[in-house]
């Protein structure tokens, strides 16, 4: 029998962006993407309780976002609509990926629960059609449901997927929110970076383009980055932030760098997964 059932703890993990180039716009407006998503196993859990009334009960609302405009209820939401089913679930969040910080964790927990509720309420969705019903979602949404640390294109849902060698991370979260929209809609961000082919690329290369922007407007981003690049000159941000990164061979070399962290400072060491918990469900 499965190991993944009714009120289990079920992950949803954060992701680095380990380069991130704006290689063009559409028509529509969506900006077209080249980006390398990376999972870490620094997660937020969910926990689901079946409920006969159909109802979807958001059991830990988060502050200042209206259950139903929460990620999780609207993903279990769409999956009951796209299937057809008339089962419910209560749904428990116990959040530790940060708002705005660039880490997908809305994304990560909207993927989590299409994820376990195709499983628990046994609807049968291919994985390939919940990445589907994922993009109506959010643009990150996807990779997570995909599973595997891959090379993403277009708006996020094209994949080349890459074997990555075993990191270790140190993840620095500033204290702001940065609002994805407000990065993506800044007119000095570079949006014609060559594209290159996924074959092309290898840890180390790349840049991430919406990172000045974010410094620019955000200078507790590029005081953190400044800091972490004394110590490790290729970190870079990841998302449209707010934090930032570095990788290192192991997790005794990323600890020793976080703890000369400056009072004031807040952050963690993580390591890189092989794929998502979730990638053999």
């Amino acid at each position: 029998m499965s190991a993944w059932r009714w009120n289990s703890d079920w992950p949803a993990p954060a992701k680095l962006n380990l380069f991130l180039h704006v290689t063009g716009r559409r028509p529509d407006g969506y900006h077209l993407l080249q980006t390398v998503f990376r999972f870490i196993d620094r997660c937020d859990t969910l926990r689901f309780a079946p409920r006969t009334d159909g109802a979807i009960v958001l059991a830990t609302p988060t502050p200042g976002v209206a259950p139903d405009d929460d990620l999780t209820v609207r993903a279990a939401r769409l999956l009951q609509a796209a299937t057809g089913c008339r089962q419910g679930a209560t749904i428990s969040l116990d959040k530790r990926l940060p708002m705005g910080g660039g880490l997908g964790g809305g994304s990560s927990d909207a993927a989590t629960v299409l994820l376990a509720l195709n499983h628990l309420w046994q609807t049968g969705l291919t994985r390939p059609r919940l990445e589907k019903l994922g993009l109506a979602l959010g643009a990150d949404v996807p990779v997570f449901v995909h599973g595997r640390n891959t090379f993403a294109e277009g708006v996020g849902e094209a994949f080349t997927d890459v074997d990555l060698p075993p990191a270790a991370y140190l993840v620095l979260h500033p204290a702001v929110h940065v609002p994805t929209a407000a990065i993506f809609g800044a007119p000095e961000l570079c949006r014609a970076t060559p594209p290159m082919r996924p074959a092309d690329w290898r840890p180390g290369i790349g840049r991430n383009d919406l990172e000045p922007v974010a410094c620019a407007r955000f200078p507790a981003v590029a005081g953190h980055l400044a800091w972490l690049r004394q110590e490790a000159p290729a970190a870079l941000m990841t998302g449209s932030g707010a934090c930032v990164f570095a990788a290192f061979p192991d997790t005794a070399a990323a600890a020793a760098v976080f703890a000369r962290l400056p009072a004031g400072m807040a952050g963690w060491v993580s390591t890189g997964l092989a794929a998502h918990p979730l990638a053999e469900l």
